[in-house]
């Protein structure tokens, strides 16, 4: 009898392999040698035998071990499992790269049938003044909800799902290929196991219907543009009174014709008055909880300048207080001047000095500077 290679050197591995290592040799070999790639050629088959012999000692530690110290002698006398055609542990071995090959396991449990409705998407857009009060918004989905017939069994009134025929009531069909036995889903009930020969009028076997729902959701103050609100329970309605999925709502919130927000602060930009933001003054504006709060301006404002209101500003979401409000001014220049504004503002150009404009000053004093 001729002697068995070294395990090891079948699979073109070290004995210091990882099981990582071991298992991507093994898969590239067994690719290479199998016997359906390789009609008629008895080589071939018996290459297939033997490396899967040794993939099926090796990537057991124990087994391993065992080899590693005693070698073929570990498993003499252990019956014809191994180097006589496939054995009782050939299933074992393969099923290792069946499944990284082929997308699918062996052994898979059957579906009861009662699948999980899907989840629900609603958008919802709200104004910031919505988003500072919070609101209780209605919804109206059309969606799959549970037939109220055959109160979601699908089945005729006084009638029941019968096992499936065609699966024994597995839910999944056997085919064998060359050295393969692969397992595919029912093409006749799906993988349910179970068929409805009666099935109910209304939803058609479905065991749901199309129908349009109103929903109440609340939406707290304080909430974010791209805020998430998960209602659990009501999106879709399961296939054959199976649980029903989610609705998730994503909120937007409007852009406001005064207001730009971040985070729980709220910003506005104030036009001034030349005079006023020279002279100083004051000037109202307005806040989201519907009243008006009052800016004071002082003398000689510039533009850019940004005056801070504490808690004026939103909400905050899951906790007490609001944010602030941040009131920029800038001071506009007159336009479409009279004959007597412009003498009035070249008297003032005339009558003006280093000290009434420091920053010009200072600026075209640094320009000279940098030319010189």
């Amino acid at each position: 009898m001729m002697s068995k290679r070294d395990y090891y050197e079948v699979l073109g591995v070290t004995r210091t392999c990882s099981d990582g290592e071991l298992k991507t040799a093994f898969r590239k070999l067994a690719m290479k040698w199998h016997p359906d790639k390789n009609p008629g050629d008895q080589s071939c088959e018996h290459q297939f035998k033997e490396i899967n012999e040794a993939y099926d000692v090796l990537k057991d530690g124990q087994k391993r071990a065992a080899y590693d110290r005693f070698g073929h002698a570990a498993f003499d006398g252990a019956g014809g499992a191994h180097g006589h055609g496939f054995g009782a542990d050939f299933g074992s071995a393969f099923s290792d790269i069946f499944e990284g090959i082929f997308g699918m396991a062996s052994g898979r449990s059957r579906s009861s049938g009662r699948e999980r409705g899907a989840d629900l998407r609603y958008n919802l857009e709200i104004t910031l003044e919505e988003a500072f009060h919070g609101k209780t918004a209605q919804l109206n989905l059309p969606t799959n909800v549970t037939c109220e017939t055959c109160s979601g069994t699908g089945a005729k009134a006084g009638t029941e799902p019968i096992q499936c025929r065609t699966c024994s009531g597995s839910g999944r069909m056997r085919h064998a290929q060359g050295f393969f036995t692969i397992e595919r889903t029912c093409h006749t009930c799906q993988g349910r196991g179970s068929v409805i020969e009666n099935p109910c009028a209304n939803c058609g076997g479905a065991g749901r219907v199309t129908r349009e729902r109103t929903l109440e959701v609340h939406i707290p103050a304080g909430v974010e543009d791209g805020t998430r609100i998960r209602l659990a329970s009501e999106g879709e309605a399961g296939v054959r009174g199976g649980p029903p999925g989610d609705l998730y709502i994503f909120l937007s919130i409007k852009p406001h014709a005064v207001f730009q927000r971040e985070g729980a602060d709220l910003y506005c930009r104030v036009p001034v008055g030349m005079v006023t933001a020279a002279l100083g003054g004051e000037f109202e504006v307005p806040t989201l909880d519907g009243g008006r709060t009052g800016v004071k301006v002082p003398e000689g404002t510039q533009t850019g300048k940004r005056f801070r209101l504490p808690g004026k500003g939103m909400p905050v979401l899951r906790a007490k207080g609001r944010g602030d409000m941040y009131v920029q001014v800038a001071v506009e220049t007159p336009q479409k001047l009279n004959k007597r504004q412009r003498e009035l503002l070249r008297e003032f150009e005339k009558q003006s000095s280093d000290a009434t404009q420091p920053e010009t000053a200072g600026f075209f004093a640094r320009m000279r500077e940098f030319f010189e």
